[in-house]
């Protein structure tokens, strides 16, 4: 068995596909009414189709878990993120772990947690 992909609750499913293309260049694969795929396996879900499901509110900016990606040159990713996404609301700005490992965490527009890191090498 193997993860095949990892969901997100989005009140707006185009703001947030041009959120996730605008910053990591991820692109549809299907769009499935209410339920699109993006490459690399992230799957955005209208928040009304979840609640539907649930039976229960959203609750966004609930930190439970992050959305990780890597990135060689973080000074050139971050003024990109500004640039685009001036309004960004950050959770901790741009820091260096005691490893050496740079890292940024925000928030996209629904309020799910991102982190972005420079790449770590296995020991």
């Amino acid at each position: 068995m193997r993860l095949k992909n990892i969901l997100i609750v989005v009140k707006d499913i185009e703001k947030s596909r041009q959120f996730y293309h605008d910053l990591f260049g991820l692109d549809m694969v299907l769009d499935n009414d209410g339920n699109m795929i993006l490459t690399e396996g992230l799957v955005l879900q209208d928040e009304k189709i979840w609640k539907g499901f649930l039976g229960k509110d959203i609750i966004p900016e609930n930190n439970s878990c992050e959305l990780y990606f890597e990135e060689q040159d973080m000074e050139a990713f971050i003024e990109h993120l500004e640039k685009v996404y001036p309004s960004v609301q950050y959770v901790n700005p741009l820091m260096t772990h005691a490893w050496g490992q740079k890292v940024v965490r925000f928030y996209d527009p629904d309020g799910n947690l991102i982190e972005v890191g420079t790449p770590v090498s296995a020991r």
